[in-house]
């Protein structure tokens, strides 16, 4: 299960869109993510391709459970990263931008030490 970067953002994105809205739609992820809505578009067609998402009739954007997995995991790994960096004493905005950015490149291996050396 390899992604790219920029689909593991789109997934997490809604992720934590479905937790604070009622349902996702391709204008709140283009808002939240400050995109162009074409450009979420592409990426959204991509995403139900590869059967991460799925689109209802009324545009509705829910995970699959292998985008869900996806994103739990990303969302974990951006949570914890951003916390620990946070702990360390950097400030709260360089360490949510520097975890977004590990979160991506990071192995399984390496993060699951970390998480167990926090815990």
């Amino acid at each position: 299960m390899h992604t790219n970067e920029s689909a593991e953002n789109y997934l997490e994105t809604i992720l934590i869109l479905s937790q604070k809205l009622p349902v996702v739609r391709s204008v709140d992820i283009a808002t939240e993510l400050d995109f162009k809505k074409s450009s979420v578009s592409v990426a959204m067609k991509k995403l139900r391709e590869n059967d991460h998402i799925i689109v209802s009739p009324e545009g509705y954007i829910t995970l699959t459970p292998s985008g869900k997995e996806i994103a739990d995991r990303i969302y974990e790994r951006h949570t914890l990263l951003s916390s620990w960096l946070e702990r360390l004493g950097v400030a709260p905005k360089i360490a949510a931008e520097d975890a977004c950015r590990i979160e991506h490149v990071i192995s399984s291996e390496s993060f699951e030490a970390i998480k167990k050396h926090i815990k």
